[in-house]
């Protein structure tokens, strides 16, 4: 089930930042918890990248903010769950789709508010946020982008799979490859370049995906609660076990895609990069991230097409 803003949209053309046109809702189930959670998207000024605000908590007894930035992420087991240091139970899961659909449009600053400790896995891909999105609206602010441009290739690896960001001045190309031991996966291919019409057209609507073994033993532990054929894909050896099949034959190797869109994301501004992987999960994408930002001769700012100060510095979160 693995799976920016600071966005990863990356064409020459576009200088500024972006946020919503304006405030939009929905209503969903958390994955793993079952749990019913609302959620709303609200536009942030220039500058004050994504933040997710858990609205359940109360603020009197500690943050209740989260930058999404890879720094802040606690758990990759099944998700890509982010959390503040400052307290334990400010933690948001599943936020990788959401985060996709904002990097896919290109939104550089906005809240994410939430009432609850998971991103509503709505029908398991990032559709559902592209409509939310499509209809709120983006907005240019005027302010520069400032893009993060990978200066030489990082690589990690685990086991069989890998994943490097190379450097590519020109946007953000991805190049990504799984390989399963179940015949109805195989192993499948997937190359583009990242835009907002690509991210509309062609991976989107890429659902996750699990084995039926998997469900069995998730559910055991008392997770995948609110799992189901409406919102996976469920594969028992050749066979799919969604009555409606599959959206593309190659909807799988889309959707680790997209997660990978979501996790790299998190990098805090837009990459000038190619991403090349092979069989990458959330852990691999944020021990990528880790390792890019670990040595200042990994990468540099810029901002529209000078270079900026070579330091990171930390995302602001909003009041």
């Amino acid at each position: 089930m693995d799976g920016l803003p600071q966005s990863l949209t990356l064409q020459t053309a576009m200088q500024v930042q972006r946020t919503l046109g304006g405030s939009i809702a929905c209503v969903g189930v958390g994955l793993h918890s079952g749990r019913k959670t609302n959620l709303v998207l609200h536009p942030l000024p220039a500058g004050s990248g994504i933040v997710f605000r858990r609205t359940d908590l109360n603020p009197a007894l500690g943050p209740t903010d989260i930058p999404a930035r890879f720094d802040h992420v606690v758990d990759t087991r099944l998700c890509t769950v982010i959390g503040h240091p400052a307290r334990p139970e400010c933690r948001v899961g599943t936020i990788e789709h959401l985060m996709a659909a904002l990097a896919g449009f290109g939104i550089d600053n906005a809240l994410v508010e939430i009432d609850a400790p998971e991103v509503p896995i709505l029908d398991g891909s990032a559709a559902d946020f592209a409509f939310l999105i499509t209809c709120a609206g983006v907005v240019e602010q005027h302010d520069p982008i400032t893009e993060i441009e990978v200066l030489r290739t990082v690589r990690v690896e685990q086991g069989e799979a890998f994943a490097e960001l190379r450097p590519n001045a020109l946007g953000f190309d991805m190049a990504l490859s799984i390989d399963f031991d179940a015949p109805a996966i195989g192993r499948q291919a997937y190359s583009m370049r990242l835009s907002p019409e690509a991210f509309r057209t062609e991976l989107a609507d890429s659902r996750t995906f699990t084995m039926v073994q998997e469900v069995e033993a998730m559910r055991a532990m008392g997770l995948a609660l609110g799992g189901s054929l409406d919102n996976a894909i469920v594969v028992d050896g050749a066979k799919i076990l969604n009555p409606t099949g599959l959206r593309s034959p190659d909807e799988f190797v889309r959707h680790k895609m997209l997660d990978a869109v979501g996790d790299l994301a998190l990098s805090g501004a837009p990459l000038r990069a190619r991403f090349v992987a092979h069989r990458t999960g959330h852990a691999l994408n944020n021990k990528l991230l880790r390792a890019l930002f670990a040595d200042d001769a990994n990468w540099r700012l810029v901002v529209g097409n000078a270079a900026a100060s070579p330091l990171w510095q930390p995302i602001s979160v909003a009041a």
